[in-house]
């Protein structure tokens, strides 16, 4: 059998039974959804429109893994706000920083340092073997400001990346490789100030003679580099890619950026220590602040003085230099980095995350194996999505061609209306420090049933 042999009639008539099951348990849902008539797409941002079933839930209330909707439905959440909740919903250690900050000293933004953002600076240095640290309020801009000091730093206009790597919404970033080899603009991009072939070069991850024929250019500042791909479903790097990747850029005088918004999900110190990476720039963001806006880049011992030189020579990364943000950096964020990373996102946090990843993994693996089902599951420490195909995708175009929006609907729709949620733009399971072995349990049940059903 192959996901394409799925009897598609059959597929239709039970997404048909689940839309109507989601409409008939969440009206209050519906109804606020309907009442959007000043929200661009009906909600507060319109990516929310990715939820499966015509409208999403209306959040009531969140906790730990938890989410209860305004119709007082539960959730075991896996999506955890696609990373942004990976130390859960509201860690008491960080509300209680928040509390303490906001209320008893006051002062959420006032454009002055606190003792907060040297101690975050510094355990993110231990964490990413980074020598400083500027914080943001996102991971796109802290990708923006980075890649503007990268090409500071070397004299060269362009970058390069991965064809459909994640990087928020960075706008040259947004390039693939096309049907034709060739690189194009992400389908759907939205009316780019440039098209972004102009300022960026592509390639397929894993393709490192891709790689090196188009870093032999000798203009590329940066290459801006997922050690993962997570958001075209998780593709993992080949045995020795990252080696070569490092050996390559430093041979063509290119910076080596590695994103970990999404692979700190690999260990404590994400992806760059879990696999050895040595890059000359670290971008975060999302889930350090345990769901409060931030980011941060870091920069390597290496271009402390090349920035310190170009400053001395008029560079301006203090006013207008479009460097930073009037929030950036604000005393609410700062403490709650220092509350999330000192006591919620730990080593035996992380202990905990990895092995009930390895658990979602091998229940999803179990039901694959026995059902023959042609699927693939990936994993990146704490956390793990399954791709409608088999063997699993080792770059973005494969991960992209593999892409079923009706059995995706179909997946979602069936785990949501039984209580189980995971990321809507894919199928992304995450695990939080309060995840259980018995919520993991629970998604394995309910895959099994569901594509058991699928399969007839």
């Amino acid at each position: 059998m192959s996901a394409q042999a799925i009897d598609r009639t059959q597929l239709e008539e039970l997404l048909a039974v689940e839309r109507s099951t989601h409409e008939e348990r969440n009206p209050g849902s519906r109804v606020r959804y309907e009442a959007g008539t000043h929200l661009v797409g009906q909600v507060p941002m319109t990516w929310m429109n990715h939820w499966s079933g015509g409208f999403p839930l209306y959040l009531e209330a969140a906790w730990g893994n938890r989410i209860i909707d305004v119709d007082g439905h539960e959730y075991i959440d896996f999506a955890l706000g696609d990373t942004g909740a990976m130390a859960g919903h509201s860690p008491a250690p960080t509300v209680e920083a928040l509390a303490r900050r906001g209320g008893e000293l006051g002062g959420i933004t006032t454009m002055l340092p606190t003792d907060d953002a040297e101690w975050v600076a510094e355990e993110l240095s231990r964490r990413f073997s980074m020598a400083r640290w500027s914080f943001a309020l996102s991971a796109t801009d802290a990708n923006r400001w980075a890649l503007r000091l990268a090409r500071l730093l070397t004299g060269r206009p362009k970058i390069l990346v991965f064809s459909y790597c994640y990087h928020g919404s960075v706008d040259e970033t947004f390039v693939v490789v096309g049907p034709d080899g060739r690189p194009r603009s992400r389908p759907g991009n939205v009316a780019p100030a440039v098209d972004p072939i102009s300022t960026t070069r592509v390639v397929e991850f894993n393709d490192l003679d891709a790689l090196a024929a188009e870093l032999a250019s000798g203009d590329v500042a940066a290459v801006l580099c997922e050690p993962a791909l997570t958001n075209i479903g998780i593709v993992l790097p080949d045995d020795g890619f990252h080696r070569e990747l490092r050996r390559l850029t430093r041979d063509a005088g290119t910076l080596l950026m590695i994103d970990e918004t999404h692979t700190f999900s690999a260990g404590w110190g994400g992806a760059t220590t879990a696999m050895g990476l040595e890059p000359d720039i670290v971008t975060i963001g999302k889930s350090i602040g345990g769901g409060v806006p931030c980011g941060a880049y870091g920069l390597s011992a290496d271009l402390v003085p090349l920035l310190a030189a170009a400053v001395d020579q008029g560079a301006d990364i203090v006013d207008v230099g479009g460097v930073g943000g009037t929030l950036a950096g604000n005393a609410l964020s700062t403490a709650a980095m220092r509350a999330t990373l000192g006591e919620v996102l730990t080593p035996a946090a992380f202990e905990h995350m990895i092995s009930l990843a390895d658990r979602f993994t091998e229940g999803v693996q179990e039901v694959l194996d026995a059902t023959k089902v042609p699927w693939s599951i990936q994993q990146l420490g704490a956390r793990a999505e399954y791709r409608f195909v088999d063997p699993a995708p080792r770059n973005g175009g494969e991960s992209a061609a593999a892409h079923d929006a009706a059995i995706e609907e179909y997946l979602h729709l069936f785990l949501s209306n039984r209580g189980v949620l995971i990321t809507p733009f894919h199928n992304m399971a995450l695990m939080c420090p309060t995840t259980t072995a018995a919520d993991v349990d629970r998604h394995s049940e309910l895959f099994s049933q569901a594509v058991a059903e699928l399969i007839g």
